[in-house]
């Protein structure tokens, strides 16, 4: 079966789900997609469920103008496949927040090399690549926490006001001091190094009580 083929096939699937009134809603919220059938992600999560790992297919649908076939496409791509060549097809996709949680949710969570795609990502001006960046290493086993304190750096200087990359980074250093108790000592020195704003006072905030709840 070509790709075009399963493609049509699981749109099916995917449109007998359709719901108007969810689609209408994303578009007041600027999640905009060129089309859009307002399935949700628990559903479109259960539909691709069945779907084995397939990297080339999953290209094929991150570049349709489909929502939902863009979103499964997260859950279709093989994580092993995604490589630091690979990094920028995904990364000129991301579209809006959605996008961005569920391409760090579903695949960058689960690739081998997350400190290169930390590096490259953070240090990105469009704050939805930076935030999936740091989304998706807050899942990551490989994450180290040499490489995400210099990640969190790198995107609050790339990103200064950006409340997205603030969450990002909140999610980021909670993940890595639940991990190692110890890099919590570390915390204050990495936001020492960050300009005064208030997103710096946010985060700030956010972690002395959160940290100590890891």
């Amino acid at each position: 079966m070509d790709h075009t083929t399963r493609m049509i096939e699981l749109l099916g699937r995917i449109r007998k789900q359709m719901n108007g009134a969810v689609a209408e809603s994303m578009g007041t919220h600027n999640e905009k997609y060129g089309l859009n059938y307002g399935v949700s992600i628990a559903t479109i999560r259960e539909i691709v469920a069945s779907e084995p790992r397939d990297y080339e297919f999953a290209k094929y649908l991150y570049r349709q103008q489909v929502r939902e076939l863009r979103l499964a496409a997260c859950h279709i791509a093989d994580p092993k496949a995604v490589t630091i060549d690979e990094f920028p097809f995904w990364s000129r996709g991301i579209a809006n927040t959605e996008l961005a949680e569920e391409l760090a949710f579903a695949l960058l969570s689960k690739i081998y090399d997350i400190n290169s795609l930390m590096g490259i990502w953070s240090t990105e001006s469009n704050e939805l690549v930076a935030y999936a960046a740091l989304m998706a290493a807050a899942r990551n086993e490989r994450t180290t926490m040499e490489v995400a304190f210099i990640a969190v750096e790198k995107a609050l200087r790339a990103n200064p006001g950006s409340m997205r990359i603030a969450n990002g980074v909140i999610a980021l250093l909670c993940y890595v001091a639940g991990r190692d108790k110890s890099v919590s000592v570390g915390i204050p020195v990495l936001m020492e190094r960050v300009a005064d704003s208030p997103i710096k006072d946010y985060i700030q905030e956010e972690l002395s009580w959160r940290v100590d709840f890891l």
